[in-house]
C-alpha cells in the first residue's frame, strides 16, 4: 500500500435503537481530509460475544447442511450449522453445541478455519467459521422454533450446490470453498483423519 490510511475520527457515536439481537447505531465521522460524515451501522446485542458457522465433516468427502427457514427471505434456505457465542463461552464450545443442537452431533475435533464479515460498511459483525471433524452422535435441546432438517453433500461438489435456488448464503458459500481449498492443499492424508 503507498499511502497509509488514517482512521476518521469518531466525532458522536449514538445508539438509535435495540431490539433482543440487535442494535443500531449512528455515527459521526470526520475523514483526515476534513470530510464528516453520519453513517449507521447493525450491531450485535451487548451480551453476545460473536458467532459461529461450522463447517461438519462426517467423512472426509462429505458435510453436513441443514435447511431451516429463513425470515429474513420469507423462505427455507439450505445453509452450514451457525449461532451465537454465550456469553463466558469460547468459539470452540459454541461450534459444539451449535452443531450438537443443530445437527445432532458433537464434534471431538474442531479447529478455527476463517472469520468472515458481512457487509462491513454497515454491520458489526464477524463470524468465526470452524472446521469440525471426527464426529459423534449428540443432541442437545436449542432454540429453534422447528426440527432442522439435516442434509449430507460432497464438499467437492460445491457447484452443484450454487445451482440450487435454495443455497445462496454468500458466507456459508465462502466457508466450502476456504474449507475445500485448504483441505485439498493439505499433503498426504488429511490433517483431520
Amino acid at each position: 500500500m503507498s499511502q497509509l490510511l488514517t482512521r476518521p475520527q469518531v466525532l458522536a457515536r449514538r445508539q438509535l435503537t435495540s431490539s433482543r439481537l440487535f442494535r443500531i447505531e449512528e455515527m459521526e465521522l470526520r475523514f483526515a481530509n476534513g470530510a464528516e460524515r453520519t453513517f449507521e451501522r447493525l450491531g450485535g446485542n451487548a451480551h453476545g460475544s460473536g458467532a459461529v458457522m461450522i463447517v461438519a465433516m462426517p467423512d472426509p468427502e462429505h458435510v453436513l447442511l441443514i435447511r431451516e427457514y429463513a425470515a429474513g427471505l420469507e423462505d427455507y434456505t439450505l445453509s452450514l450449522p451457525k449461532g451465537l457465542v454465550d456469553p463466558g463461552e469460547d468459539v470452540v464450545s459454541a461450534a459444539n453445541r451449535e452443531l450438537k443442537e443443530e445437527c445432532g452431533f458433537g464434534a471431538h475435533r474442531i479447529e478455527p478455519l476463517v472469520e468472515l464479515s458481512l457487509a462491513p460498511n454497515y454491520m458489526r459483525h464477524r463470524m468465526q467459521v470452524m472446521l469440525a471433524s471426527d464426529l459423534y452422535p449428540e443432541r442437545l435441546p436449542g432454540d429453534e422454533p422447528e426440527p432442522l432438517i439435516v442434509e449430507t453433500h460432497a464438499l467437492d461438489d460445491i457447484d452443484a450446490l450454487l445451482a440450487r435456488d435454495d443455497f445462496h448464503e454468500a458466507r456459508a458459500i465462502a466457508a466450502l470453498f476456504i474449507a475445500r481449498d485448504q483441505l485439498r492443499a493439505e499433503p498426504g492424508p488429511s490433517l483431520l483423519w
